[in-house]
């Protein structure tokens, strides 16, 4: 393995060091992600049963001692909830915005990494390949065949190695892609359904309060 390392150049440790990062972007995202999962479904269970009770400052807590996407995006549509419904809708969707940078940290990095990979290995195969014509211009006939053979392995090697890192590369970079698209759709799903219930409730309250009013118009009348 290491004889296949040193025969691809400086090129092939470049690739590897690339290899390494998208890696570690990669766990790094999987792990956040299964975070705020959990985080977030516990947040929202309890800012529910807080909305339902008419709890509105209690929600609004929860949500300052939570660091996850989701609570921003609910204390922006508890803050608004005395706006008409187009005005709560247009401040969620720039709330959602400002959210997008913190789950697709890095994923751009690892896109990047899944295009310069394998340009590194052609790279690779072409700075080989001079190698091997250098050899051929210098000496003509060679009669070490190895001496050749560094040229090609490095240019065949990196080829390799470029590619070997873009697949995966690739792969995961679509998956996190997808994974933030879902978490954002579903976090908009969640805040829609919390405003819908407390437009609701604000609809029972108004309801109350004009029967209340009518009673007491018509029993001053009776009177």
């Amino acid at each position: 393995m290491l004889d296949f390392i040193v025969k691809g150049g400086i090129i092939l440790w470049i690739i590897m060091a690339l290899s390494l990062v998208g890696l570690a972007i990669i766990i790094e995202r999987a792990l956040y992600f299964r975070s705020i999962k959990t985080d977030e479904e516990k947040l929202f269970q309890r800012v529910k049963a807080s909305v339902e009770k008419g709890h509105y400052e209690e929600a609004l807590s929860i949500c300052d001692n939570n660091e996850s996407p989701l609570s921003a995006l609910i204390k922006v549509g508890i803050e608004y909830r005395t706006f008409p419904e187009a005005a709560q809708k247009e401040v969620l969707k720039d709330a959602a915005a400002q959210e997008v940078p913190r789950l697709e940290r890095s994923i751009s990095t690892l896109g990047t990494i899944a295009h310069i990979a394998p340009l590194l290995g052609l790279l690779g195969t072409v700075t080989g390949t001079m190698k091997a014509f250098g050899v051929l211009g210098r000496f003509g006939a060679v009669a070490d065949p190895s001496i050749l053979a560094l040229g090609i392995s490095e240019a065949l090697i990196t080829t390799v190695g470029g590619i070997v890192v873009a697949v995966p590369a690739v792969i995961f970079y679509n998956l996190l892609v997808t994974k933030v698209n879902l978490i954002l759709l579903k976090m908009e799903n969640q805040v829609t359904a919390l405003i819908m219930m407390i437009n609701s409730e604000k609809f029972r309250s108004r309801a109350a309060a004009e029967v209340a009013t009518g009673l007491e118009v018509k029993h001053g009348a009776d009177l």
